[in-house]
């Protein structure tokens, strides 16, 4: 059975796809078949004619994965905004259905899945018609998450506010990931351990600007993941 896990953060640019290409990049380095999947992505570029998903051909890179970047994810936009008025400015309507059909075909190639969302937990991927957020397609998936956040100042509120709302919202969370840490600066060491304390949820990696590896021994990164 495959397992998957659900990458989301306290915002945009916060480094998702990053840690999302060390995960999975981590994970076939232990020797497993692990694919990557992102439900919509906005601010594609446009190459020799061809619409280029960017952030699906930088995971899929580092990664190693023999795939085209096109079918790791359900919906591209070329406007960089947020998936549901990207939608609406190309005439488009996001749909968990499909979401959870291509979810569904990938599953059938991975014995793993790290699953890479768009902008904060509560980014909306409709308004209109129906509202979808991004813990709504987490919720479609049931998958747990791990949550991405900052190490500079300011992370303490924004992932404790995220992570109270994936709880109100029933989502499971595995742990936390710091990015950009600098374990020679004290207030990056102390938002740390305020993020555990007033969470309770662990801090499972620490990662230095411009790592090419993720840390974590190989039962405590599978661990991470869940059966689907």
């Amino acid at each position: 059975m495959t397992k998957g896990i659900f990458i989301t953060a306290t915002g945009t640019d916060v480094g998702k796809t990053y840690i999302s290409a060390l995960i999975t990049k981590a994970v076939r380095d232990y020797g497993e078949n692990c694919g990557y999947y992102k439900p919509a992505l906005s601010g594609a570029i446009i190459k020799d004619g061809k619409i280029i998903p960017g952030d699906c051909a930088y995971v899929i890179e580092k990664a190693g994965l023999q795939q085209d970047p096109l079918n790791c994810v359900s919906y591209v936009f070329k406007p960089a905004v947020s998936p549901h008025l990207a939608a609406k400015i190309e005439n488009q309507t996001i749909k968990l259905s499909k979401i959870k059909d291509d979810f569904s075909k990938l599953k059938q190639q991975y014995d793993y899945l790290v699953v890479e969302g768009a902008g904060g937990i509560v980014c909306p991927f409709g308004l209109d018609n129906e509202k979808i957020l991004l813990s709504d397609v987490i919720k479609t998936l049931k998958l747990d998450i791990i949550i991405v956040a900052d190490s500079a100042l300011g992370t303490i509120n924004s992932t404790v506010l995220t992570v109270e709302y994936a709880k109100h919202r029933g989502i499971n969370i595995n742990g936390i990931i710091l990015n950009n840490y600098d374990e020679n600066d004290i207030m990056q060491h102390d938002n740390k351990q305020a993020i555990e304390s007033l969470t309770n949820l662990r801090v499972i990696a620490t990662i230095p600007q411009n790592a090419d590896k993720l840390l974590i021994k190989k039962q405590e990164l599978l661990g991470l993941f869940k059966e689907i």
